[in-house]
């Protein structure tokens, strides 16, 4: 039975409905229309079963519906998985109204979103996301991409979904470490837009990152309700839509520089304490408001320090980030919490202080 069901709409330039509850994934037919013959649902092994199950119930309302298992994680999202995927689609003559779905996490999400953009130029997309990272942020608000031997997510493409399905039971078999590395994309929407969510955190962490109780659905549907904002006015990341990579610029370099092994969140959390710093020194954050931080990530168990002899490598692969601009680099950091500016142009040697700061 379906509990409370929230719908979040993104609009602007394009327009969709992220729906969020318990037991909301049977809305899929609605989402998909009345016009798709073919589905292609992409998915990681981790949910094969779902996947499974899934394919059964639409079989009784499209002509074929097709399974691409792909990689877990990062290693989803090579041109070789996008290519494999290409091929199912067209060995099966998948038509401009046919459709993609992505099962899976933020990485799954991304290249079902790459392959749906991709092919004839753009066919239906529905985003399943199963993680909280991806229900709080990969699904939505249409970024799509793959990732190069040169960086995260040089490749892609802005493509809208005709929609996000967020069913939160999917996540009360997901790991307590994955929880956990999601909820850094949801601390990340309370420092840069909605306090509440930090509030809840710190009254009861337990219960805020419980996929069964209220308090959790509370902090996923204010996460969304920030980026659904943003994205709604900025799809293509033309001013405002920056806010959302706070933490962003640090955390994909030293996502690269594990060769992306370690989870997003993980290395976000990294990325969000060295943007604090930041903050501090260019003169406007409080040393009360990164101390919260400090509380709030530790509280998740998520790491805050990175090692030192790493900065050098880093730097580079910042110089390289897809953020920065004419070699420029651009870092979102706060004047206080819920107050995001970008902040370009820094000196190197500001920026290696600030790294210090959380080097261990």
């Amino acid at each position: 039975m379906t509990d409370a069901v929230t719908e979040i709409a993104i609009t602007g330039e394009t327009s969709y409905t992220v729906t969020i509850g318990r037991g909301v994934v049977d809305r899929v037919p609605e989402a998909l229309g009345d016009r798709v013959a073919k589905v292609l649902i992409v998915h990681t092994p981790t949910v094969g079963k779902f996947a499974n199950d899934l394919r059964e119930q639409l079989q009784e309302r499209y002509t074929q519906v097709l399974l691409a298992e792909v990689p877990d994680a990062e290693s989803a999202k090579r041109v070789e998985v996008a290519a494999f995927c290409w091929q199912i689609l067209g060995q099966s003559d998948f038509t401009r109204t046919d459709a993609v779905i992505g099962l899976g996490g933020g990485a799954v999400t991304d290249l079902a979103g790459f392959v749906a953009a991709t092919w004839l130029r753009g066919v239906r997309l529905v985003q399943i996301p199963t993680t909280v990272l991806g229900m709080v942020d990969a699904s939505v608000g249409g970024k799509t991409g793959i990732n190069t031997s040169e960086g995260k997510n040089l490749v892609g493409s802005f493509y809208a979904p005709a929609a996000v399905i967020c069913d939160l039971d999917l996540l009360q078999t997901l790991p307590r470490n994955e929880i956990l590395a999601g909820f850094a994309e949801v601390a990340k929407c309370g420092f840069i837009a909605e306090p509440e969510i930090l509030d809840i955190l710190e009254r009861d962490v337990d219960r805020a990152t419980d996929p069964t109780t209220p308090e959790f659905q509370r902090v996923v549907e204010l996460a969304v309700g920030v980026k659904a904002r943003v994205v709604s006015e900025d799809f293509r990341e033309g001013g405002l839509r920056e806010i959302l990579n706070y933490g962003h610029t640090l955390g994909h370099a030293i996502e690269h520089a594990e060769r992306y092994q370690w989870r997003h969140g993980v290395a976000i959390s990294i990325g969000m304490m060295y943007a604090a710093e930041l903050g501090r020194l260019a003169g406007a954050l409080s040393d009360e408001a990164v101390d919260r931080h400090r509380r709030i990530l530790t509280s998740l168990t998520l790491p805050l320090a990175y090692p030192a002899g790493r900065w050098p490598g880093l730097l580079a692969t910042m110089q390289r980030d897809k953020k920065a601009r004419a070699g420029m680099l651009r870092f979102i950091v706060l004047d206080e919490i819920g107050k995001p500016r970008v902040l370009a142009g820094v000196d190197e040697s500001m920026l290696q202080f600030a790294y210090q700061e959380i080097a261990s």
